[in-house]
């Protein structure tokens, strides 16, 4: 079973962080089931959303990175607790930003993993900490 926690890295390591992959929306599609979502307080995004999303982010944030801090399984759920860090340029949180303050906060997710693919994931970013530091 330790493959399911390689899957849930190579999210991070390949996807997550700018420059892991050579063709982000090939990977995701790899990584990702067809049906999958992405749960948060805010809502659900589907796979599509957030392909989308995470390949806005790279052109926002090029030089953002998820740094694997824990990872743990049970069963065909990985939890990971997460360090980003990036430095935004343009408009991100309400603010404009030109790349020159970066913030660095922590994430908690918890994946559910079948058939080699990530199916879900319940996801809490601490995006206060970040736009804190990045108005200070």
């Amino acid at each position: 079973m330790q493959h399911l926690k390689e899957t849930v890295r190579a999210f991070y390591e390949e996807c997550l962080t700018v420059g892991g992959t050579a063709n982000l929306t090939e990977r995701l599609q790899a990584l990702l089931a067809d049906g999958f979502e992405s749960r948060n307080a805010a809502g659900t995004k589907s796979k599509e959303a957030l392909i989308a999303q995470i390949n806005g982010f790279w052109k926002l944030m090029p030089d953002m990175r998820w740094e694997i801090q824990d990872i743990v399984q049970e069963g065909n759920r990985v939890v990971v607790r997460s360090l980003f860090s990036a430095s935004p340029n343009g408009h991100f949180m309400g603010l404009e930003l030109d790349g020159s303050k970066s913030f660095k906060t922590m994430a908690m997710d918890m994946h559910t993993v079948e058939n080699g693919q990530i199916q879900m994931v319940y996801h809490v970013e601490e995006w206060s900490t970040a736009i804190a530091q990045l108005k200070s």
